[in-house]
């Protein structure tokens, strides 16, 4: 027997095996494995549908992510500008508190100076009329000693008062 050239009988046996195994494996085997195949079509499905919604809601969750990414830096930028807009206003106000002060110190100043001054000129024109009165005295005691001199004395202020 060649095995090469298969006989009659052998095919015959051979397609009658093929066969009955093919109506076994349709009948037993094939409605299982073509259930599960199935299934498993149907889950990859379902996976790759899951995976497509997830991509979109990861999409609408990084534009939600970026969309409240913007908003928190306008409202960052707009906190930052009003934080810069009242340091402007207290540094501005704290500048002319301190010059409308400094004006007021330097007019208490001044008029304190003035003050000083003026009681010191009326400090000395007291001092000098005081010792004018003494020196008055003085003179007048000398030129008084004597009674001519005190005659003389009259006559020339009598005379002062008739030229005035």
């Amino acid at each position: 027997m060649d095995l090469i050239t298969p006989e009659f009988g052998l095919v015959f046996w051979t397609a009658i095996t093929f066969l009955i195994l093919l109506f076994i494996l349709r009948k037993f085997a094939w409605g299982p494995i073509l259930g599960a195949v199935s299934d498993r079509e149907e889950s990859i499905k379902n996976a790759l549908d899951s995976a497509e919604e997830a991509k979109k809601e990861m999409q609408n969750l990084q534009a939600d992510n970026e969309r409240i990414l913007k908003e928190a830096r306008a409202e960052r930028d707009a906190m930052l500008k009003e934080a810069r807009e009242l340091k402007e206003g207290i540094v501005s106000d704290a500048k002319e508190q301190a010059k409308l002060e400094g004006d007021k110190m330097l007019k208490q100043a001044q008029a304190a100076i003035e003050s000083e001054k003026k009681a010191a000129v009326a400090d000395i024109k007291a001092q000098v009329a005081n010792l004018s009165v003494e020196i008055a005295e003085k003179v007048i005691k000398e030129e008084l000693s004597d009674k001519k001199k005190q005659l003389k004395l009259v006559d020339e202020m009598l005379g002062d008062i008739k030229l005035n």
